[in-house]
């Protein structure tokens, strides 16, 4: 290590404190002692022109700056592509990243860990999170499962490299990993759009699961539970919109080609597309509509927003104009109708913000519920 690298790290610490994401002094030893560039040693994408991705490497200039800088850093693309094997540019997306530090941070802190305590992470990624939870709880405590085999070893060799040898397990982490059961604290870095009963059964009565529960609408928040000695699971939303990519299994599917989006049922509706771009009304839609995508297309020279459910076999186009809202729906399948009723009822619940949820799970799935206000 160099100067300038404890440089970075202090210097990211004392941002992410002053930020507040960083609360503790023992997560603050943590932050300082762990050396993220050992884990983008690889190298990692940003942004360049239009959507295209380009990679940066340790011999470019900036490459290590852009290490402790308070950003997520994609490391693959299209699920094999990792920096090294790209000169110029690429367009294709996301499949693995380096969590912005705020939020890794953020979450530790949110786990609300114990000495002692024994911690399953779901998705290993390129492991900096693993190596700040075998820091402040000792390596083996630590269980970590990631999907990707590539993505398991690089992980793997980074943490050696600095010194760290938790379990690493190989499979999907929506199944969690029973052999190590029970668990003190289960925290996923991945995004959910249902939260797995198989955590709930492999934390222990009274142990806390974080995750963030999110869906295909693209709103995600983070949910902290505490297993009961029922066998269930409750909490509430913590607020604070946080982004991950969702757990590979639930993926959407590919939409394919699209119905026919004229010979539908046409009302108007007092709830419009509009609500998409409020965060908590979107995070609503979801519960309401959990297989529904979203695009746009114009029709026309008319723009059209559509919801489309393509497992279900349903779907919604709305248009707007000078503030009133049309949908046409799929014939027999009314996928709107959910999203507007579900909407009307929390507007008249006073509209509570995303710390108003709750979220159980029980052996029947994921149920949200909201306090009104």
């Amino acid at each position: 290590m160099t100067t300038d690298d404890i440089t970075l790290r202090l210097e990211m610490a004392d941002l992410l404190a002053a930020g507040g994401a960083l609360r503790s002094e023992p997560w603050r030893k943590a932050v300082e002692a762990v050396p993220r560039h050992q884990f983008l040693s690889g190298g990692y994408f940003v942004q360049g022109e239009g959507a295209a991705w380009r990679p940066v490497m340790p011999a470019d200039p900036g490459w290590l700056a852009g290490c402790y800088g308070d950003e997520s850093l994609v490391t693959q693309i299209a699920g094999t592509i990792v920096p090294g094997d790209i000169r110029g540019e690429i367009l294709r997306a996301p499949t693995s990243s380096s969590t912005m530090p705020r939020l890794v941070v953020r979450m530790l802190e949110d786990l609300r860990v114990e000495e002692g305590g024994r911690v399953l992470e779901i998705g290993t990624g390129t492991g900096y999170s693993t190596a700040l939870l075998c820091h402040r709880l000792g390596q083996d405590a630590i269980t970590s499962v990631e999907v990707d085999p590539d993505v398991s070893a690089r992980a793997g060799a980074s943490l050696r490299a600095v010194g760290y040898e938790p379990q690493l397990v190989i499979g999907d982490g929506l199944g969690g990993y029973g052999e190590g059961a029970p668990y003190d604290r289960t925290i996923a870095t991945c995004g959910v759009t249902e939260l797995p009963y198989a955590w709930v059964e492999q934390t222990r009565p009274g142990g806390t699961i974080l995750a963030a529960v999110g869906g295909w609408l693209g709103s995600s928040e983070l949910a902290r539970l505490t297993v009961g000695d029922d066998g269930t699971a409750r909490g509430p939303l913590l607020g604070g919109r946080v982004g991950f990519m969702l757990a590979r299994p639930q993926l959407p599917p590919p939409l394919g080609m699209l119905p026919d989006l004229t010979e539908g049922e046409e009302r108007p509706t007092s709830v419009g597309a509009d609500l998409l771009d409020d965060w908590t009304c979107r995070f609503v839609a979801q519960i309401a509509a959990p297989r529904a995508q979203h695009l746009t297309l114009d029709r026309n020279g008319v723009l059209e927003h559509v919801l489309i459910d393509v497992t279900g076999g349903s779907w919604a186009a709305l248009t707007g104009r000078d503030g009133e809202w049309t949908v046409r729906q799929s014939p027999g399948r009314h996928l709107w109708d959910a999203v507007e009723e579900a909407v009307l009822r929390w507007r008249s619940d006073g509209g509570p913000g995303a710390n108003g949820f709750m979220l159980e799970v029980t052996p029947d799935g994921t149920r949200v519920t909201w306090t009104p206000v």
